[in-house]
């Protein structure tokens, strides 16, 4: 599946996450926790407070596919409003701290606090948005076209270079792409030798512009 826009709202002020936060339990998971099973009826929202953590799908098969990932200030869970069973899993991707919140703490804090209303309202349309794109994508795009998309959607600018800050694997990236490992690094080391990319120790920099078609 192809990975999900990084436009997204921003994180919480301060005052509103820690308002949310008092309202709920606070806890800390170690990496590799499950929050969230796809499938159960839950009724509780995450607000990661530190920390960060995967969004995916998975078959009966074992294979899975990335959603998205959120750090610090965002938060998880929120389709737990209309009481039906989770349509993803979350799982921490590094120890993470999160303040459960349940549906009816979620809803009082949503009628108390309109500022935090209007973030969710955001974030809801800009998840929706990107899982448009994200189909579109799937649908009308090769590999390698959802490979360059991925690419040019998490370079940032540092240092007059622009450089991925997630150490990605092969796997990683083939799981966020929806695509084989093997096929994943066919084309990386293609992009490589053609003096595109440059990867050192899973960081991944653009030394050009990448074309639109290999």
């Amino acid at each position: 599946m192809p990975d999900a826009s990084p436009a997204s709202p921003a994180p919480l002020r301060n005052d509103i996450l820690h308002a949310i936060a008092a309202s709920g339990v606070v806890r800390a998971f170690p990496k590799q926790t499950v929050l969230i099973h796809e499938g159960d009826v839950g009724d509780a929202l995450y607000i990661i407070l530190s920390g960060r953590v995967k969004v995916y799908a998975s078959n009966a098969a074992g294979r899975e596919v990335v959603i998205n990932f959120h750090g610090a200030g965002e938060y998880v869970g929120e389709m737990s409003l209309d009481g039906e069973p989770r349509s993803a899993s979350v799982v921490t991707v590094e120890p993470t701290t999160c303040a459960i919140v349940n549906r009816a703490q979620f809803r009082d804090f949503i009628a108390a606090n309109p500022d935090f209303a209007q973030h969710l309202i955001q974030t809801l349309i800009r998840r929706a948005r990107s899982a448009t794109e994200n189909v579109k994508s799937l649908a009308l795009s090769d590999v390698y076209g959802r490979l360059v998309r991925l690419i040019n959607a998490l370079a940032v600018e540092r240092d007059g270079q622009l450089m991925v800050r997630e150490r990605l694997t092969q796997q990683d990236i083939a799981e966020r792409v929806g695509a084989s490992r093997d096929m994943i690094g066919k084309l990386m080391k293609d992009l490589v030798a053609g003096g595109y990319l440059l990867v050192e120790d899973r960081h991944i920099t653009v030394l050009k512009k990448l074309p639109p078609g290999w």
